[in-house]
């Protein structure tokens, strides 16, 4: 069976003194590819880093843009830098992840909508797929993702989604794909599990957003993205399928997102 992390953050330090172990053991457990997003203040060298990271490895990709805990650094600049990495490398796939995040309200609300907004512009303009972050802040993000994204050839994904069976029903029209991550597997998750439940298969990605939120058994550890297998196998039972049928569909629609073949992996 062949398994995608399609979202993590092992360019971060966490994972500095193992990271090539950490990349073995995924390729190990089955993972064929991941997404590595990049986050932080884009003036800091951290795009960069997760650009660097996937030129380094086949098989491995990566996403810029400016999540919304950062939105109050987002301008003109930080813009030329993302389109800027974007341009110069083929593994840029994807722009994200943005959104609004009303649990942290590390930037002012309005900022954070102006932000999301600007970036989902620029993001067609360079006909780039989308991957957004919403926490506690779904009438909004669904407002904004409905005005902005009804577009022919539009791709987008709900990372870590969280959000409930209403706000599903509500972007399947737009063609959204969701990305579920440790957390479905934890016993009070009951939330989330509903609406991975009403996800169709075709719709359906899998994520570790490692270091965050690693799944049971390894909840309290530090997330890797070997153990995307473990929400697999929970979304294969949640599903009644296989967990062979979770690997199948969940890794051809990350290739069908990020625009790639997997015979021409890079």
């Amino acid at each position: 069976m062949e398994f995608v992390d399609s979202h993590c953050h092992i360019d971060g330090e966490r994972f500095d003194e193992d990271r090539d172990a950490v990349i073995l053991r995924a390729a190990e457990a089955g993972v064929v590819a991941m997404l590595v997003v990049g986050t932080g203040d884009p003036r800091s060298g951290g795009f960069e880093g997760a650009v660097a990271l996937a030129e380094g490895h086949p098989g491995m990709y990566a996403a810029v843009g400016v999540h919304p805990h950062d939105a109050s650094l987002y301008d003109a600049a930080a813009e030329a830098t993302i389109c800027s990495l974007a341009n110069a490398s083929p593994k840029v796939v994807a722009w994200g992840e943005i959104g609004l995040d009303y649990y942290y309200d590390h930037s002012p609300r309005d900022v954070q909508r102006d932000v999301f907004t600007r970036q989902l512009r620029k993001a067609r303009e360079m006909a780039l797929p989308v991957i957004i972050h919403s926490r506690d802040a779904d009438d909004d993000t669904v407002e904004i993702l409905q005005r902005e994204c009804s577009y022919d050839g539009f791709k987008g994904v709900m990372h870590c989604f969280g959000g409930t069976p209403r706000m599903v029903s509500e972007l399947l029209p737009l063609g959204f794909l969701f990305s579920f991550s440790g957390n479905v597997t934890f016993k009070k998750a009951e939330g989330i599990r509903e609406s991975a439940k009403v996800v169709p298969l075709d719709r359906l990605m899998i994520e570790t957003d490692a270091p965050f939120l690693a799944p049971e058994p390894f909840r309290g550890k530090r997330n890797e993205p070997a153990y995307v297998v473990e929400t697999a196998r929970f979304l294969a039972s949640l599903h009644g399928v296989d967990v062979a049928e979770i690997a199948r569909r969940t890794t051809a629609n990350f290739y069908s997102f990020v625009g790639i073949a997997k015979t021409a992996e890079v």
